[in-house]
């Protein structure tokens, strides 16, 4: 991408949705020296399973992100309730505000306006709000989305997605979700690769594309 973006934004409605939409796009803009922030939201804690730590998805978020590469001063997390999002809009959109103001984002990375989960769908509105001045590209969470325009492409080599692999294997404690797999990775890198003409890739829907 010859560093098109120099600090770059990922939010992601829960712990594991900026790694599962935007994996392999991290691992590149690290390795192509991309600062990356990544902001979590929600770490479901009301969600774990009875028998694992109340707080074991803060220790995976951890882990993944780092294995792609990102700071662990960039990693901000926030512990709103898990599918209560919409109830806490304006106190997200403050601290999607505060973010904004004491960085200067050249890309965000976040949900698609068409997801239909709750959570998803309020970061994406409110980080189009907060965001007004910035490139804004929707990540795919196919599962969530009834419909998706694949309007950009990111390019992945071999390597990102493997690395967006092994970062999701740091969430054990959501290993039973079939889009969590290695063959649903790579199945849906390959496909969105040969889109156009690639051997991997990650699509985005373009919110708004700002040219300086």
């Amino acid at each position: 991408m010859n560093r098109l973006f120099n600090n770059v934004l990922v939010l992601s409605p829960h712990t594991d949705d900026g790694e599962l939409g935007a994996g392999g796009a991290i691992s590149k803009l690290v390795e192509e020296g991309s600062v990356v922030s990544y902001a979590a939201f929600s770490t479901a804690e009301e969600s774990v399973p009875d028998h694992l730590p109340r707080d074991i998805l803060k220790t995976e978020v951890k882990a993944a992100t780092a294995l792609l590469g990102i700071d662990s001063e960039n990693l901000i997390l926030y512990d709103y309730p898990v599918r209560k999002l919409n109830y806490y809009r304006q106190e997200i959109l403050e601290s999607l505000i505060e973010l904004r103001n004491i960085n200067q984002f050249d890309l965000v990375l976040m949900p698609s306006l068409k997801d239909i989960h709750q959570d998803h769908k309020t970061i994406a509105e409110e980080g189009l709000r907060a965001f007004k001045e910035t490139t804004i590209l929707s990540y795919e969470l196919m599962w969530n989305n009834l419909s998706f325009d694949t309007t950009s492409f990111i390019k992945l080599r071999e390597r990102d997605v493997q690395r967006k692999v092994e970062a999701l294997a740091c969430y054990e404690s959501q290993a039973h979700r079939g889009y969590m797999s290695k063959e649903f990775i790579y199945s849906l890198a390959r496909s969105r690769g040969t889109q156009i003409g690639a051997d991997y890739a990650e699509s985005f829907e373009v919110l708004r594309w700002v040219i300086n």
